[in-house]
């Protein structure tokens, strides 16, 4: 399965990226070392969306905090990229691919990672990590 992590980015061009404790969503506690994962430069801390494809180097789930009842799962993660984007790709260009029922690749981005504006790792279906993919080749 493959990934994507949205958050605050310093260096988009760095080789290895690490996030400390970040929230999982639809399917991203499942992130683990080996699999692949799409970075998106958080445009709300000022990236610009799509930035790197990657692989996981490292994923460490964070203990949850006692007494609070309800908590999204958290991870730490290493991330060695492998490849910078050749295309943007992010809010603006998703924007239109608002109705959640369509089933295009696009559409399950723009859910997934813009529907709430939250950091977050999510998991994606063969079909947008096709997608993504496609933002890599020359």
């Amino acid at each position: 399965m493959a990934f994507a992590i949205k958050a605050e980015v310093h260096d988009a061009r760095a080789k290895t990226f690490a996030f400390v404790a970040q929230k999982t969503m639809y399917g991203g506690k499942h992130v683990a070392e080996g699999d692949t994962i799409f970075v998106f430069a958080s445009e709300n801390e000022g990236g610009q969306g799509l930035i790197a494809r990657g692989v996981v180097t490292s994923a460490e789930p964070v203990a949850k905090k006692r007494g609070i009842a309800r908590q999204t799962p958290r991870v730490t993660l290493s991330i060695k990229r492998t490849a910078l984007a050749r295309r943007p790709l992010g809010r603006r260009e998703l924007r239109s691919l608002s109705d959640w029922n369509d089933g295009k690749p696009g559409t399950e981005l723009n859910f997934k990672l813009y529907r709430q504006a939250t950091n977050k790792i999510v998991g994606l279906s063969d079909e947008a990590a096709a997608f993504l993919a496609s933002f890599f080749q020359p």
